[in-house]
């Protein structure tokens, strides 16, 4: 089927046997049903159902199968190759479903697919048949090419257009294991013995003698580890002059004795040579019912398969050090709700308690504390004992923090105060003596107080002061534990803070603590749309946290510090930043941060963050882990994947970190990516910045591990796309909401691996893309 001087030949066969041949092209054997043994000249490949196999050119192979068996057959030829591909005669593949590589899956499933369709587009042979198989292959060579390329051996670099060298290779393939000189190859080729050696060592870049040498070699390294032969038994039957010749040669090559090497190798049953058995002529199907609808299962099984995009093709060697015993200490999470009537509301709770079951939380983060709507105004009323209470909302929302083993971080704004002092400090005075009657002062022990005055301000320096003085003389008078600190209103730029500031080195006895914030954003704008800024955003907060520490070393101030407001890049409209999918740069910083920074602050959710906020454009001083309608943002699942981190750190890199748990092991991959969000709608321009990374991990103990691969990016946990997805210009209901929470979480994939010291995989990651792995000790 198909014409073997065209570009390809498709075949569908049931194979018993098939002869000694050589291969000319590549060659992709796929089992439709059945079972098939392939020899090679290196080693035997047992093929059950659905198995994938490609043979290298000028590979030596035959076959033998059960009567019953189905394969496809493909070559495609050198000149088709060779044409669009010139590296092709330095290139071999190595593809087999059996051994794939965790992360190559979906390509074997794609080339399958491929592979099924040229078949029916053959057997159908409409109009534009050939055209169609012809783009079916080069959409297979390109998945071969980019996942499954290695170096070429000698083998493959073989001249197939010069037909006096690949008679020689072929005498040398099917005669190995007689005595072939230099001298009798050139009488047979009629060459002089001396042009022969030149010619020959030009064309394969080795010496004749050596390239036979190599032939047996293989051979007999399968029967090293196919046969029970021995040593002395293999050399002999591959042309070997004694056991000490082959030995010698097979150390060299591999490392190891023949005997070191079968003890560590070999299968755990060995396979009978398929010489046994006699020839049979093929024979040929067509169009048979069966067989067509194997191969329309094989076309509609599932619906996730690898898509073809232009990306970026990295490897990262991962060497495990057991050196070190550094653990990471996530900082303690704040979350700020506002003003504290909030936590009245049953979604608002509902959303703290999964914070603080999934992420850990310390804090509950409020503002307004006394000059909100909380605590509620005095009711004049006739009763000698009064029946109400200004406290009745604080009381319920402070028993919820209670009991939940949470405390209360209250940000305190100089404006708030200064809008009626006397007002401010009488109120504060008594909802503490309240607290302190209600509660005790073992709770308000562990609240915190943060005095905050922005960057910018027109107030003079004496005025902040003095307000502070006061501020922290009330605290520590009723609560003497009580923690009172001050927000720093860092500049980055001028690695100094505002004259209007400068009053806080001087009080560091007075602080316990000091809050800074950090933004990426800050250095952006927005309506620049080139891209060259937005790498002065890489490690912005990490460098941020660094400069802040250094300067307040210098002014001798040592002191816990809480990164009291943060974000990573995002965009500034509803669309952009939620277009953009940032779940990586999340991560990243929380865990740059880790052993730097007492406390991380979060939004709760971006309703209450954006209060009273027109609804296109967004707050960038912060992270919400909620969407208005519960669904989890991103930053609820990269900090989710930072708070499943345990163990000692092993490995760590730029883009990755790996530890070692109880368990086993946990890495994490990231994909972070600094460009502008607005370009986060130009689908062509994202998959440049995706990249398919080859992972190999050297030092894990060697034994049986289940990995789970959790997957996070734009298409597994982003709340955006499947919005998009349940779009409709008449609104949305409960229903299509809760799908839509429900389906907008990380996918989980469940891989078995038998691991020996060494373990490769690779991972496909899109822009900003998060893979966890776990990686668990099995005992049986």
């Amino acid at each position: 089927m198909g014409d073997p001087g065209e570009d390809f030949l498709i075949e569908l066969k049931r194979i018993e046997f098939l002869a000694p041949k050589v291969n000319r092209g590549i060659q992709f054997i796929f089992l439709i049903n059945g079972d098939l043994t392939v020899e090679t000249n290196s080693r035997f490949y047992s093929l059950g159902e659905n198995d994938l196999l490609l043979l290298n050119r000028n590979q030596l192979y035959q076959f033998h199968g059960t009567k019953d068996n189905c394969v496809l057959l493909l070559t495609i030829t050198d000149g088709f190759i060779d044409r669009f591909y010139p590296e092709y005669h330095k290139r071999r593949f190595r593809c087999f479903s059996r051994e794939v590589e965790m992360g190559r899956e979906l390509k074997i499933d794609k080339i399958r697919k491929l592979l099924a369709e040229m078949m029916i587009t053959y057997l159908r042979r409409e109009e534009s048949y050939k055209l169609e198989i012809q783009g079916n292959i080069c959409q297979i060579l390109l998945i071969l090419i980019r996942n499954f390329s290695l170096e070429g051996t000698a083998f493959e670099k073989i001249d197939t257009d010069d037909q006096r060298l690949t008679q020689i290779i072929d005498y040398m393939e099917r005669n190995y294991e007689q005595p072939i000189t230099l001298e009798e190859m050139a009488q047979k080729t009629f060459l002089s013995t001396a042009y022969l050696s030149r010619y020959f060592k030009q064309k394969m870049g080795m010496g004749f003698s050596r390239f036979l040498m190599n032939i047996r070699l293989k051979h007999g390294l399968k029967d090293l580890l196919y046969t029970t032969d021995s040593i002395s038994q293999i050399a002999m039957k591959n042309g070997f002059p004694n056991s000490k010749s082959f030995t010698n040669l097979f150390k060299e090559v591999y490392g190891a004795t023949p005997h070191e090497y079968r003890e560590t190798h070999s299968p755990e049953q060995p396979i009978e040579s398929v010489n046994s058995y006699n020839l049979h002529d093929s024979e040929t199907l067509m169009k048979s019912p069966e067989v067509l609808a194997k191969l329309g299962m094989i076309l509609t099984a599932g619906d996730k398969m690898y898509v073809n995009t232009e990306t970026r093709y990295e490897e990262l060697m991962i060497e495990l050090s057991h050196d070190k015993q550094e653990t990471i200490n996530l900082p303690d999470n704040i979350l700020m709700v506002g003003e504290l009537k909030e936590l009245l509301k049953e979604n608002v709770r509902s959303q703290v308690l999964m914070v603080k079951d999934d992420l850990g939380l310390s804090f509950i983060g409020i503002h307004h504390l006394v000059s909100g709507a909380t605590i509620l105004p005095d009711v004049e009323t006739d009763e000698r004992i009064a029946t109400t209470s200004p406290y009745f909302n604080t009381d319920s929302a402070l028993n919820f923090i209670l009991k939940n083993n949470l405390s209360l971080y209250v940000r305190v704004d100089y404006q708030e105060i200064s809008a009626d002092e006397e007002q401010y400090f009488s109120k504060l005075t008594k909802f503490l003596k309240h607290c302190l009657q209600v509660y005790g002062e073992k709770f308000l022990n562990s609240w915190h107080f943060i005095y905050y005055e922005p960057y910018f301000t027109a107030v003079e320096a004496k005025n902040l002061h003095q307000i502070y003085l006061k501020l922290h003389r009330l605290l520590k008078q009723l609560v003497p534990d009580v923690k009172v600190g001050v927000f720093l209103p860092f500049s980055f730029h001028d690695e100094n803070i505002p004259k209007e500031h400068e009053w806080l080195l001087g009080e560091g006895d007075r602080f316990d603590f000091i809050g800074f914030h950090a933004n990426q954003n800050e250095v952006i704008d927005f309506t620049d749309m080139g891209d060259d800024r937005f790498s002065l955003t890489k490690d912005y907060i990490k460098e941020t946290t660094k400069k802040v520490k250094g300067f307040l070393k210098q002014n001798e101030i040592d002191k816990p510090l809480f990164l009291v407001s943060w974000n990573t890049l995002s965009g500034n409209t509803r669309y952009t930043n939620g277009t953009f999918f940032r779940g990586a740069l999340v991560l990243k910083n929380a865990l740059d941060l880790a052993n730097e920074v007492e406390s991380l602050t979060f939004w709760v959710n971006t309703e209450l963050h954006e209060e009273d906020k027109p609804n296109h454009r967004i707050r960038l001083e912060g992270l919400e882990l909620f969407h208005y309608f519960n669904g989890k943002r991103p930053a609820y699942y990269s900090m989710l994947f930072a708070n499943k981190l345990e163990g000692v750190v092993v490995a760590t890199g730029q883009d990755f970190l790996m530890t070692q748990t109880n368990r086993g092991y946990q890495l994490v991959l990231m994909n972070c990516n600094y460009v502008n969000p607005y370009f986060s709608i130009e689908e062509a321009f994202l998959q440049k910045l995706n990249k398919d990374i080859r992972v190999k991990i050297s030092g894990i103990q060697k034994g049986e591990y289940q990995v789970r691969k959790y997957i996070f990016d734009k298409d597994n946990g982003a709340l955006y796309t499947n919005w998009w997805k349940m779009s409709s210009k008449h609104g949305m209901d409960a229903e299509m909401i809760d799908y839509i929470i429900r389906t907008s979480h990380p996918s989980l994939e469940l891989f078995d691996e038998s691991i020996d010291n060494e373990w490769a995989f690779y991972s496909y990651m899109t822009t900003n893309a998060i893979h966890f792995f776990e990686i668990r000790k099995v005992y049986e």
